[in-house]
């Protein structure tokens, strides 16, 4: 049954409330009069462009101490810590650029290997993602790129940070683990949901939506992160998903030339934010939100409904299988001995 939000999940999920949110609401910017992160570290992936380095730069501007850039190309990476840094005169700032390619397990489970090193780590931001537009096995793995890096490699990175960001915090004040959403989950058929297995369904070429992927990546990451929170408590770290809502970046530009990229740019002229208005969500679920938010979808600042398919009964059964099946394939690293240890 779905928890009393200000509006029901079906009608969230309409095309009507995404425009209204759109056009007529906004994240609000958190001042350092409100927050102040001195002495704080962050970890943000995807943080060399887009929503990830518009948030990098609010945690900055919030007095953040720490704060390491995970990207996939270290070049990249140390051009935007050269912009990040040009206009601040602090010594006390560290920036620091990571390789992370989470198109492979291995670059992830090194990268976990390697935070383990931080004195502190008080904020962790799953942002960096793909939009396909064509079919792609990932070369390692063998599943569909898209649900590769949005998803099963989000979850494993999410896993390996858990026990890291209890070790470093307390349970009276944990870290927080932001996993970034999109109202785009509310709106997926999902077709490749049954017959299970799930996760091979998607690896079907023949189920290939170039309108659907997307969207159906960001459905798993709610389904799965329901079953999650069902297991960790909000005091080994607190695990929120903001929707920074639909904001100009560069993952439209895949779709160049294509009738999808057409009606896309259409509506990035009409209704996209800039990247550092949707940025606001993903610094306000990372600094404004407590034990409340544990588990929940962030909107415009505050606590909301996920895809209504979510709070079905047949989500509930979608997202215990979902869950199983992605503690099979991590499992080589132990992901079901780490969750169990943490459990409440």
């Amino acid at each position: 049954m779905a928890p009393a939000f200000d509006i029901d999940p079906e009608k969230r999920a309409t095309q009507g409330a995404f425009m209204k949110r759109q056009l007529f609401h906004k994240p609000s910017l958190v001042t350092r009069k409100e927050v102040d992160l001195a002495g704080h570290t962050a970890v943000i992936t995807g943080s060399n462009s887009g929503l990830g380095f518009e948030c990098a730069k609010q945690l900055l501007d919030l007095g953040l101490s720490k704060l390491i850039l995970a990207v996939r190309s270290e070049a990249k990476g140390e051009a935007a810590k050269k912009t990040l840094l040009a206009t601040r005169t602090s010594k006390k700032i560290s920036v620091e650029v990571w390789k992370l390619d989470l198109s492979y397990y291995e670059s992830i489970t090194t990268f976990a290997e390697r935070t383990k090193t931080l004195e502190r780590l008080n904020i962790f931001i799953n942002n960096a993602g793909v939009s396909k537009k064509n079919f792609e096995n990932n070369k390692y793995s063998g599943h569909e790129e898209s649900v590769q890096i949005n998803f099963l490699s989000m979850a494993l990175l999410t896993i390996l940070m858990l026990p890291i960001l209890k070790e470093k915090n307390s349970p009276q004040h944990p870290g927080r683990l932001v996993i970034v959403s999109s109202d785009t989950a509310s709106w997926t058929t999902f077709k490749e949901r049954e017959p299970f297995p799930i996760l091979a369904n998607l690896d079907k070429p023949e189920l290939f939506d170039i309108q659907d992927r997307y969207a159906t990546s960001k459905l798993l990451g709610q389904l799965w992160i329901s079953e999650l929170v069902k297991r960790i408590p909000p005091s080994v770290a607190v695990i929120n998903a903001p929707n920074p809502g639909l904001c100009k970046s560069s993952l439209v530009n895949e779709f160049s030339g294509t009738f999808t990229g057409f009606l896309l740019k259409i509506l990035e002229l009409i209704f996209a934010r800039d990247a550092h208005i949707g940025a606001r969500a993903l610094t306000d679920a990372a600094v404004k939100h407590g034990e409340e938010s544990h588990g929940q979808y962030l909107e415009d600042g505050k606590v909301q409904a996920m895809a209504p398919i979510v709070y079905r009964p047949e989500g509930e059964k979608l997202d215990k299988q979902l869950y199983q099946e992605t503690l099979d394939e991590l499992a080589f690293a132990q992901v079901g001995d780490i969750i169990s240890s943490l459990r409440g």
